[in-house]
């Protein structure tokens, strides 16, 4: 999955700053459908960084049964702390 790509097919510009407010919330909903109907765990792991990325993310013990799963999502989440600040 390319970020830019994904930004594209979500909202319609491959630029954060450029997505307009309705927009993001409708390519946040498509996200959030996507995430729910992916099989495929590599996938649904990107679908769920972009999902955080943009302040739509389900909950971990929602959106990842697998506790190791939920751990990576939890230091994916942890960088991105570190990055931000």
């Amino acid at each position: 999955m390319d970020f830019e790509d994904q930004l594209r097919r979500y909202f319609g510009t491959d630029d954060p700053a450029a997505i307009a407010p309705g927009a993001l919330e409708a390519g946040i909903e498509k996200m959030r459908v996507d995430f729910g109907m992916e099989k495929d765990k590599g996938r649904r792991f990107a679908l769920w960084t972009l999902l955080y990325l943009f302040g739509g993310a389900p909950d971990l013990d929602v959106a990842f049964d697998n506790e190791d799963d939920r751990n990576a999502a939890r230091d994916f989440m942890d960088m991105m702390d570190k990055a931000g600040g």
